[in-house]
C-alpha cells in the first residue's frame, strides 16, 4: 500500500507507454510470424479477446518490477535487467497461455507458436527499452552541452577508474556542474588507454606536466584538476600532486569519498585530506535503526564534536534533537546550519550550561530524550593546567548533572565523548575526564544491577584522540602561522599524536551506541576509537609547508617552543589497569570496567564541592589524585 500511495502522475504515463509498447511488441510478433496469406485476420480476433486481460497482467508485472517507478533519466544496468525480468515474465505468460489454456481447449492447435512467442520477447525488450534509452541519451547530451558552454573549465580526473566512473555520473546528471572532463590520470596501469565514459586514460600520474603543456600547446589549457579518494592513497604520492599543480598554476579540488552517503561535489583539498588513513568501514543502516525515530539530546552542540554529532542524528533520522549550548553565537552556527540544510527533524536550541544543574534537570525533564551525546566540556590542556577549579566545575560537576538529568528523564543511553588524555591522565583534562569516565561507569554498573521493570539506561564513555580540523587543534593554528610568513611553533621535536576525521570519530561513537544499546547487555562502559598511526607533528608542520609551496627552514622557519603543562609526548589508548576487549565492531576497542563503587565516589563528590566552594587547590588535587592513583604515572 506505502508504494501505491507514492503513485503519481508521471507514474501512470509510464505504465500507459509500458501498456501501448507491450500492444506494439505483441501485434508486431503476430504480424511478422503471420504476415502471409491470412493467418494474422484469422487470428486477429482471439488475440482481441485475449488482449485486455494480458495488458492487466502486464501492468502488475511492470510495477512488481519496478519499471513503473523508475526514472528514465537515471536509467541503468539494473533497470535493464529489469526489462529483461519483464519480458521474459510476460513471454512465459504467454507460452503457458498457448499451450495450456488456449491450443488444446479453444482451438486444437496451437495459437501463438513457438516463432511468434520469440519474436515477441525480442520485440517487448526493444519497445520498454527503447523510448527510455532515448530520453537518457537526450538528457545526457543536455547536460554535457551545457557543462561544455556554462563557462565549464577543462578538467583532468586524478584516480582510479571506478572513483573517475563515480565523478563522470555527477556530471552528467547535473549534480556536479561547470566542469568539462578531458581525460584521466589513473595511478593503476590497468586503465591506461582505455576510455571510461568516452573520457580518456591519458596516462599515470606522474604524467602529471607532459599532459598539461599538450594541452596548453593545443590552445586548451587545463584549468582543474579534481583528485578522487583513490588519489590521496599513499602510492598515489597525493603531496607530490598538490606542489606539482601549485607550480602549473592549476586549481585543485577533491571528490570526497561516497561511503557516508554524501551526494557528489567538490570541496578544497586541505592537508587534512593527506592524513587520513583507510576509514573504517561504518554500518549505516545500524546506526539508523538506533536514531531513526528518536528524541536526542546533544550537549555541546555547537563546538566541533557536538554540531557534527548534531548534523549526524539528523542525517540518521531523529525526529526531535535539542541542542543545548553556552555560547550563543555556536547555538546560532549550528541551528542556522542544520536549518540550510532542510532537515526533516524538529530542531530545537537552548543556551544552558551544563553546571547549572537545576536548569539541565528541568530541560531533560521537559525534552524527555531517548539519547543523549554529551559533548560539552572545557579541553585546552594549558588553560585547565592554569584554572583547575573550572575544569572541574564542568568536566567533573557538569557531567554527573548530565548523567543524572538522562537518568532522571527516563533516557535510553547517555554518551559522553571522552578524551585519550584520560588514560593514566597526566593533565587536568585527562583527570577531571577521568573522574566523569568512573562516574558513569558506576551509575551504569548500578543500574544494571537494579531490579527495574524496564531496561535500565545505559552510561558509556567513548575515547578517542584529536581530530582534525576542530577548534583549537593543531592544523588550523599551522595554517594560520604559515599565512603570516611563520614562524611555526611546535612544542617538542618527538612530540606525536593520533588524529582522525569529525565525521569518523562522530559516526563511531554512535556505532558505540549501537552496541551498548544491544539486545544482550555487555558490561562495557567505556570504548575506545581506532586511531590509526601516530602522527609526528613536526612531520606534519613540514608538509604543510611544503604544500603552500615554500620549503621548510628557507621560507618558513620552524621553532621549538618547549613542551607546555599537562603534555605529554606519546598519547596512549589504554591504562595498564584496564586491558583491551574485542566487541567484534569494527573501529572500536573496549576497555575492561574498572570504577570504584559509587558510594566512594561520593564521598569524593562531597568532598569536592567544598573544596571548590573554597577554592582550595591543594585539597581539589589531593582528592582527584586519591580517585585516580595513577595521576601524572606517565608524565614525559
Amino acid at each position: 500500500m506505502t508504494r501505491l500511495s507514492h503513485l503519481t502522475l508521471r507514474n501512470f504515463l509510464i505504465a500507459l507507454h509500458d501498456l501501448l509498447a507491450t500492444t506494439a511488441a505483441l501485434f508486431a510478433a503476430f504480424y511478422l510470424r503471420f504476415e502471409g496469406g491470412d493467418g494474422f485476420y484469422d487470428r486477429l480476433p482471439l488475440l482481441l479477446q485475449i488482449l485486455p486481460y494480458f495488458l492487466a497482467f502486464s501492468v502488475v508485472v511492470f510495477f512488481v518490477f519496478n519499471l513503473t517507478t523508475t526514472k528514465w533519466r537515471f536509467i541503468s544496468l539494473p533497470d535493464a535487467l529489469n526489462i529483461l525480468r519483464v519480458a521474459t515474465v510476460l513471454t512465459v505468460a504467454l507460452l503457458a497461455l498457448d499451450y495450456i489454456f488456449v491450443a488444446p481447449n479453444v482451438r486444437g492447435a496451437f495459437f501463438l507458436g513457438k516463432v511468434t512467442i520469440v519474436l515477441y520477447w525480442f520485440l517487448e525488450v526493444s519497445f520498454l527499452s527503447a523510448s527510455r534509452m532515448a530520453y537518457r541519451y537526450f538528457r545526457y547530451t543536455r547536460v554535457r552541452r551545457h557543462a561544455r558552454t556554462d563557462h565549464a573549465a577543462p578538467t583532468l580526473l586524478i584516480g582510479r577508474a571506478a572513483d573517475a566512473e563515480v565523478l563522470l555520473r555527477g556530471i552528467e546528471s547535473g549534480a556536479i556542474k561547470r566542469i568539462w572532463p578531458v581525460g584521466v590520470l589513473s595511478p593503476s596501469s590497468s586503465d591506461r588507454g582505455q576510455f571510461i565514459r568516452n573520457v580518456p586514460v591519458l596516462g599515470g600520474i606522474d604524467d602529471i606536466e607532459d599532459v598539461i603543456g599538450d594541452f596548453a600547446k593545443r590552445n586548451k589549457p587545463i584549468g582543474r584538476l579534481i583528485m578522487t579518494p583513490s588519489a590521496f592513497e599513499p602510492e598515489a604520492h597525493p603531496e607530490s600532486i598538490l606542489m606539482r599543480a601549485r607550480k602549473l598554476g592549476v586549481i585543485v579540488n577533491r571528490m570526497p569519498s561516497l561511503e557516508s552517503g554524501d551526494t557528489p561535489r567538490l570541496t578544497a583539498v586541505a592537508v587534512e585530506d593527506l592524513l587520513l588513513r583507510p576509514s573504517e568501514t561504518i554500518d549505516y543502516a545500524r546506526l539508523e535503526a538506533l536514531i531513526r525515530g528518536k528524541a536526542v539530546i546533544v550537549t555541546g552542540g555547537g563546538g566541533s564534536i557536538g554540531s557534527e554529532i548534531c548534523e549526524r542524528v539528523v542525517a540518521f533520522g531523529a525526529a526531535r534533537l535539542l541542542i543545548v549550548e553556552n555560547s550563543e553565537p555556536a547555538l546560532y552556527a549550528v541551528t542556522e546550519t542544520l536549518a540550510a540544510q532542510g532537515a526533516a527533524a524538529a530542531i530545537e536550541g537552548r543556551i544552558a550550561d551544563i553546571r547549572d544543574r537545576e536548569r539541565i534537570m528541568r530541560l531533560m525533564a521537559e525534552f524527555k530524550p531517548d539519547i543523549v551525546f554529551h559533548a560539552a566540556a572545557l579541553k585546552h590542556v594549558p588553560i585547565l593546567e592554569r584554572d583547575w577549579s573550572e575544569g572541574v566545575k564542568t568536566n567533573i560537576f557538569g557531567s554527573i548533572n548530565v548523567a543524572d538529568a538522562a537518568h532522571g528523564a527516563g533516557a535510553e543511553a547517555m554518551v559522553m565523548i571522552s578524551t585519550d588524555k584520560a588514560i593514566e591522565p597526566v593533565s587536568m583534562l585527562g583527570l577531571t575526564k577521568r573522574f566523569a569516565e568512573m562516574y558513569c561507569q558506576a551509575l551504569d554498573h548500578d543500574l544494571a544491577a537494579s531490579n527495574s521493570a524496564k531496561p535500565p539506561m545505559r552510561l558509556i564513555s567513548v575515547r578517542f584522540g584529536n581530530v582534525l580540523a576542530s577548534n583549537g587543534s593543531v592544523v588550523p593554528k599551522f595554517k594560520a602561522q604559515i599565512e603570516a610568513g611563520g614562524p611555526v611553533t611546535v612544542t617538542h621535536p618527538d612530540m606525536v599524536r593520533y588524529f582522525m576525521t569529525i565525521r569518523e570519530a562522530c559516526d563511531l561513537v554512535i556505532t558505540a551506541a549501537t552496541h551498548a544499546l544491544g539486545t544482550q547487555r555487555s558490561d562495557v562502559s567505556v570504548y575506545v576509537l581506532n586511531m590509526g598511526q601516530p602522527v609526528k607533528i613536526v612531520d606534519l608542520a613540514e608538509r604543510m609547508i611544503r604544500l603552500s609551496g615554500l620549503q621548510p627552514g628557507y621560507d618558513i622557519e620552524i621553532v621549538f617552543t618547549g613542551m607546555r603543562p599537562g603534555e605529554r609526548l606519546h598519547e596512549i589508548l589504554f591504562a595498564s589497569e584496564e586491558p583491551t576487549r574485542e566487541i567484534g565492531v569494527a573501529g572500536i576497542m573496549a576497555a575492561q570496567p574498572n570504577e570504584p563503587p559509587m558510594q566512594t565516589l561520593r564521598k569524593w563528590i562531597a568532598a569536592l564541592e567544598q573544596a571548590i566552594a573554597r577554592d582550595d587547590r591543594a585539597t581539589i588535587r589531593t582528592i582527584l589524585k586519591d580517585a585516580v592513583p595513577e595521576f601524572g604515572s606517565t608524565a614525559a
